[in-house]
């Protein structure tokens, strides 16, 4: 019997013993039979020596009776108790969280530094390449986009709308929000939209290749208003801050995520932000929950089918018997 089968009503096996109590609790069904009585009758008995009958009997079944009844009557018992094989609740995808993506577009994003499939591109073409990919596995958060540079813009507001965000994302390119890097704007920019809505996990993902302009809010003044919000950031560093035409300064980025209880990851190529992109779907799993209907087959047909089966043969069996036992009577009767 396999682990997942089950009976919903088990109770109804109580009932099984109820024939047996009806034949010894109420008296049997007697049946009239004609009867001949004439004045010799007494003499007929003495002479015949056989004890005369009652012109009322009781109908006896034989054990091929009983027990195929027997067998009806628990094929029955066992349908309305509804077997069933109950199987695994389905799960489905748990909106959890809110994600948002602030990412830099600033100039310095044009440097052709990075390659794709083998070919020179621009920082943002390889960034956009591999974010394509993680948005798509971001299935159950609501993803929102805000680009920054001199300043920062809502491309996207918190949608559980993938696609949507994967699109919006295509359509920006760099130097849309300026030339500078502000990237204490953009975190206060994203704060403020965790603000206005209630989902209480809050994740910031924050990219960028530059330093901060050092104008109006400070990075760690932002980041603090991000952690009082319980807002996590995970900072992405683009390029190697040794290389040429890089001004990436990893301490902010990564006093940021220290801040917000976040991680910062140094990404120098393609293939290594896309591992990194990998570490974030493990330490921001998506969340699955039970479905609260589990999908149920019902087995009710094999006993009931059973019980008619059982019932059929017996009356196909006993009717044949009935039909030879007649036949032989009318054979003697011809003797």
């Amino acid at each position: 019997m396999p682990e997942n089968f089950e009976i919903a009503y088990p109770w109804i096996f109580f009932l099984l013993p109820l024939p047996f109590i009806v034949y010894a609790l109420f008296p049997s069904l007697r049946i009239k039979s004609a009867s001949l009585f004439f004045p010799g009758f007494n003499n007929a008995v003495k002479y015949t020596h056989q004890k005369p009958k009652k012109s009322a009997f009781v109908k006896r079944r034989n054990i091929f009776v009983w027990l195929g009844l027997f067998i009806c009557w628990a094929g029955v018992l066992a349908a309305l108790s509804s077997p069933q094989i109950v199987g695994e609740p389905e799960m489905k995808v748990k909106t959890s969280r809110n994600f948002l993506i602030a990412a830099d577009i600033s100039f310095s994003m044009a440097q052709r530094d990075w390659t794709i499939n083998g070919k020179q591109a621009r920082r943002w073409d390889a960034v956009k390449s591999v974010m394509h990919d993680f948005i798509k596995k971001r299935e159950g958060d609501r993803m929102g986009l805000i680009f920054f540079g001199s300043s920062s813009y809502i491309q996207a507001p918190f949608t559980p709308d993938l696609e949507v965000v994967d699109q919006m994302l295509e359509e920006a390119d760099v130097g849309m929000a300026g030339q500078m890097t502000h990237i204490g704007k953009a975190i206060t920019k994203g704060v403020e939209m965790f603000e206005k809505d209630t989902i209480k996990t809050k994740v910031m993902l924050l990219l960028t290749d530059g330093v901060d302009a050092g104008t109006d809010i400070l990075p760690l003044d932002a980041a603090d208003l991000a952690q009082k919000d319980t807002v996590r950031i995970y900072t992405i560093g683009i390029g190697d801050p040794g290389g040429s035409g890089t001004d990436l300064d990893e301490r902010t980025l990564e006093d940021i995520a220290d801040l917000t209880d976040g991680q910062y990851f140094r990404a120098k190529d393609e293939k290594r932000l896309a591992q990194i992109y990998t570490e974030l779907d493990k330490l921001e799993p998506i969340e699955y929950e039970e479905e609260q209907n589990k999908p149920v087959t019902l087995l009710y047909m094999y006993p009931l089918g059973v019980a008619v089966g059982v019932l059929l043969f017996m009356m196909l069996v006993l009717t044949l018997l009935k039909m030879i036992r007649q036949f032989t009577q009318k054979k003697e009767s011809y003797v």
